[in-house]
């Protein structure tokens, strides 16, 4: 198999629990509570900002520049809905999570080719369910025009199942061995666990904040 479907049958476990978890089990279910929904844009705003500038500056890496797409860029639209719910000054107020914190230090500190993995896991994910969640959250908050959710339109992407399909084929371009396939695979599952530490974190609120954040140090202790 090439990557790609390597990668899917890889995390199919992984993806799985992260849709179990306390947080996205509640969302499926329309319970959205704007204060955690809030707390997540942020997360994710520093999980991106960190990516796509890893991206940006790997861009002519023989791995990287495989998936360097920069119409899949999410840093702007995460602006424009922090703006929204923090208002002109959210730049002062908004600090990651400690399992967010952890998700940054992980992306910054790869190499190029574990890179591809945490790209992989989140992209694919904001092409697919990431549009159904939107749907969701717009009608749970009641809210209008698309405002604090930019962070779900690729106004660049004209049709998501194509690029999905280009993407794919675009990962198995790249001349891999089976060990650097396993290591992509190991890491992009790690991506998911890391995704489920935020999701926990945010079910549990401050209450728990600890106990998250000793979990995530724990898992990335592990990984060394």
């Amino acid at each position: 198999m090439e990557l790609a479907k390597q990668l899917k049958v890889g995390t199919k476990k992984s993806h799985s629990a992260a849709e179990n978890t306390s947080f996205i089990a509640s969302f499926l279910r329309g319970v959205v509570y704007k204060e955690s929904f809030k707390t997540l844009v942020s997360d994710l705003y520093f999980v991106y900002r960190a990516m796509e500038e890893e991206v940006r500056r790997l861009k002519d890496n023989e791995f990287v520049k495989v998936v360097y797409y920069p119409e899949l860029e999410r840093e702007v639209a995460l602006e424009r809905d922090l703006r929204y719910y923090y208002g002109p000054n959210w730049r002062a107020i908004v600090v990651p999570s400690d399992s967010a914190q952890l998700y940054v230090n992980r992306i910054r500190e790869i190499d190029p080719l574990l890179l591809v993995a945490h790209h992989y896991t989140r992209y694919m994910g904001d092409l697919s369910g990431g549009q159904i969640l939107k749907g969701i959250a717009e009608k749970a908050m009641n809210l209008r025009d698309g405002e604090g959710l930019h962070f779900y339109e690729f106004e660049q992407v004209e049709d998501t199942e194509e690029f999905k399909v280009k993407y794919r084929a675009a990962l198995d371009t790249l001349e891999l061995d089976q060990s650097q396939i396993d290591a992509i695979i190991d890491e992009a599952n790690y991506a998911f666990k890391l995704n489920m530490y935020v999701f926990d974190e945010l079910a549990g609120g401050k209450r728990d904040s600890w106990k998250a954040f000793f979990k995530v140090l724990l898992g990335y202790i592990r990984r060394g």
